[in-house]
Order: C-alpha cells, then structure tokens, then sequence
C-alpha cells in the first residue's frame, strides 16, 4: 500500500491517539496513602482520590506527573502549560451559558480561542483529528465494509440537517431545565472521559453509537445526529482551510464519493474546478488519499491557486 493512500489517515490516528495518552498521563498523579496498618503509593487519576481512600486513610503527599504541566482536563475544558491559556468546547460553554450557570473568565476565553483556531483555519477539523467517538464509528464502518452490510441493508433516510435540528434542540432543552442537556448524553465526553478517569457507564453510550453505525447507518451518529459536529460545522463554515478539485484531472471514477462521510461535499466534483465550500466538509483527507487523478487536493482559500474565473 503506498504511503500517499493513508498518509491522512496515519495523521488522524496519531493526532487522536496522541490526544488521549497527552491527556492521561496529564491527569495522573502518585498518592501517598496512610492508615493504620501501612502506607502505600498508588497511581490516580484526576479527582478519583476519594475512592481509594477508606474511613481510617489519609493522604501524606500527592505527586503530578510532568505531564501535568502540559495539560490537565479533558475534551470539554482543559488548561495548558500550567495554565497559560485554556481550550474550551464552544458548545459546553453555551450549553452552560444558557443553562444560567457561571463561566470563569478562562473558560469563555478557551472558548472564543477554540472557535477561532477552528472558525478562521480548520473548518470541521476536530471532528476527523481530534474526536476519540471517530475512532468508534470507523472501525463501525470499516466492519461494514468487510461484511458487506452497506450493500445488504436497506438504506435507512435520517436528513444530515438532523443533527442542526438536535443542536437546537440540547440548546433549547438547556435554557428550559438549567442543565447542560447534551452533555448529559454525550457519548463523546462519556469515551474521552472514560478512556482518561476510568469507564463508567458511559460504556453502554459509546456501544450504542458502534452499533448504530454498524448495523443500522453508515456514518449515522457523526454524519446525522451528532450537535457537536453540526457546531463546528457553523463555526467553520468560512475556514481558510479546504479542498479543492481540479476537473481537468477528474475521471469521474468517485471513488471520492464512495469514501467520503459527507458525501454530498462533492457535488461539484467531475463538474466544475474550484474550492469545495461545503460547511460539513471534515477536512479527513479521505477523498485526497482515494483519488488517483490528482484532481482533489488541500488548498488554503485565497492563498493558493486563484480560482478559475
């Protein structure tokens, strides 16, 4: 298999894998626990002391790992290098915002970072570079495949506009109870935070997200019913960021098409040259690696290869 077929690939499974192991080691720690009989060292996460910790224990001395000072937190607030600035979910941040809670200065100021990193640059970057639930739904996928159920299975019709309604919805549902509704359920922040502090039942939320795109719909949570994709989807829709098709390359083979998992990004593609300026475009670099044409590539708008008039 040649390298250029999976280069994006490899790149997205470093960058979410990197992510994970970055934010455990960040939030381990050496306790030193006392009780009566002895005293022991034992390896915690985050805030999780008070489980190991009977009636007659008590805490001598708590150690950060170095990696402490590089990150501590998860996906939903995190602070970096002790604290110099802090990356915040936008959607968290409105969720709680409209819940009536209380946001710290650096919260809305990791908030408004996130957003612009994204908004300005990335596009819908994390959802294919950072989210751990992609790691969930393509080995979904990639079982699909092999066991040929996307072509066995009758098609279930869920709209991709769904996940803008849901959006609404969480947001909605988070002004009328004073909770942050999406949160709650997310299957997103239950892995990330399971895979970081221990997995609760948070399990049976991320098995359920692998069975419906397993058995039920190709891309189904991501690509139709997840609020966080359709959040970075608004915030990035004018991301310098894209890919761009040049259609005197194009066969018209679409073998772009049949692997990417927002397929109707491609709608311009065997038609005319130019930026594909879809919002939803994840920027995964799938459709790059499957062409053989070189007719699709990455591109930064307006700085590279002026659109043809």
């Amino acid at each position: 298999m040649k390298f250029a077929k999976i280069k994006y690939l490899l790149l997205r499974r470093i960058c979410q894998v990197s992510i994970l192991v970055l934010f455990i080691l960040g939030n381990y720690s050496i306790a030193t626990l006392k009780n009566v009989q002895y005293k022991q060292e034992v390896g915690i996460f985050g805030g999780n002391i008070e489980s190991l910790m009977g009636d007659s224990s008590s805490v001598l001395a708590k150690e950060p790992s170095i990696f402490s000072h590089i990150v501590q937190g998860n996906l939903s607030h995190s602070s970096w290098f002790g604290g110099i600035f802090s990356l915040t979910d936008p959607l968290s941040v409105m969720q709680i915002f409209l819940a009536g809670g209380g946001l710290a200065l650096d919260v809305l100021l990791g908030a408004l970072l996130v957003a612009a990193i994204y908004g300005i640059f990335l596009g819908r970057v994390y959802c294919a570079f950072v989210c751990p639930i992609n790691l969930v739904t393509d080995f979904a996928n990639f079982l699909r495949d092999k066991l040929g159920f996307n072509t066995a299975q009758r098609k279930l019709f869920i709209s991709r506009s769904t996940r803008f309604v849901i959006l609404g919805l969480g947001l909605l549902l988070s002004a009328l109870f004073g909770v942050a509704a999406f949160e709650l359920i997310s299957p997103i922040s239950m892995l990330h935070r399971g895979v970081v502090f221990g997995m609760g039942f948070g399990i049976f939320a991320v098995f359920a997200v692998f069975c419906f795109d397993l058995f039920v719909l190709k891309n189904g949570f991501c690509g139709h019913i997840c609020p966080l994709g359709a959040m970075y989807s608004l915030i990035g829709k004018f991301a310098l960021l894209r890919v761009r098709h040049t259609l005197s390359n194009c066969t018209k083979c679409m073998e772009c098409v049949r692997v990417c998992p927002e397929p109707e990004v491609l709608k311009p593609v065997g038609k005319q040259d130019g930026i594909l300026k879809t919002m939803t475009c994840l920027r995964c670099g799938r459709c790059i690696e499957a062409c053989d044409d070189n007719a699709l590539h990455f591109s930064i708008l307006h700085f590279t290869q002026k659109e043809k008039k």
